[in-house]
C-alpha cells in the first residue's frame, strides 16, 4: 500500500513558514461586526482556535482565541474578552461560507461551552487529506508535505489569555488558520499529485 507521510527529521530541515498578510486583533465586542463584515467579502476562510494550556490536574480553561483568515488578512478574535456575539455566531453557522480547519470537532466542543452554536459550512482537513493518500494528521506535517516548509509550534503552550498577545503569538495564531486555507486551496486546485510527492512511499505495517 502506497501512502504519503513525512518524518519529523525531514520537517526540521525545512525553512520556517512566514505569514504574508495583515493581522487584526479583535479585543472588544464593538470590533467584531466590522471584522465579520470583512471576512464575508471572501467565500472561504481558514479556521482555528487557541486555549490557555492547563498544567494542573483538573484545571480547564475556555477557548480564548478564535482565528479566521482569508488569503490576505487574519482576524484574531479574543473570545475571552468578546464572547461569541451575534454577527460571529451567524458567520460560523453560515453554510454558504466555507471555513476550513483541522480537528474541528474539538474546536466545536469548546465553542459550545461559550454559547449555543451550530457550526456549518466547515471542511475538516483530516478527512480531506485521506483522499490524497496522506496519512499524517497534524497541520505541521500536512503543510510540510505540500509546501516543504515548517510551521513552528513554539507558541502553542503559551498563555492565550495574556493581557497582550506577543508578536510571536500573533504570527503563530495567524499562520495556523491561514495554513488550513492554503492547504485546502492547493488540494482543490489539483496541483498535488500523491504519486509525484517526494514523501510517497510503501507503507510498512508493524506486526
Amino acid at each position: 500500500m502506497q501512502v504519503v507521510s513525512i518524518d519529523k527529521q525531514d520537517i526540521n530541515q525545512m525553512p520556517l513558514v512566514t505569514f504574508p498578510g495583515r493581522i487584526h486583533i479583535i479585543n472588544a465586542i464593538s470590533q467584531v461586526k466590522s471584522a465579520v463584515a470583512a471576512l464575508q467579502t471572501s467565500p472561504i476562510a481558514g479556521f482555528d482556535t487557541e486555549t490557555r494550556p492547563s498544567f494542573k490536574r483538573g484545571e480547564r480553561h475556555n477557548v480564548a482565541l478564535l482565528q479566521l483568515s482569508t488569503a490576505t488578512d487574519a482576524f484574531l478574535i479574543r473570545l475571552n474578552r468578546t464572547g461569541i456575539p451575534a454577527p460571529l455566531k451567524q458567520y460560523l453557522e453560515n453554510p454558504d461560507i466555507i471555513k476550513v480547519g483541522l480537528s474541528t470537532t474539538d474546536d466545536f466542543h469548546q465553542l459550545t461551552r461559550l454559547c449555543d452554536i451550530r457550526p456549518a459550512g466547515f471542511v475538516e482537513l483530516q478527512q480531506l487529506v485521506k483522499q490524497y493518500d496522506i496519512t499524517d494528521m497534524s497541520l505541521q506535517k500536512i503543510y510540510a508535505i505540500l509546501f516543504q516548509q515548517k510551521i513552528s509550534k513554539g507558541q502553542q503552550l503559551t498563555n492565550w489569555e495574556a493581557p497582550q498577545l506577543s508578536d510571536a503569538q500573533q504570527r503563530y495564531a495567524a499562520i495556523d488558520a491561514w495554513a488550513c486555507l492554503r492547504i485546502y486551496e492547493h488540494l482543490q486546485s489539483g496541483a498535488f499529485i500523491p504519486e509525484q510527492s517526494p514523501y510517497w512511499h510503501e507503507l510498512v505495517e508493524e506486526i
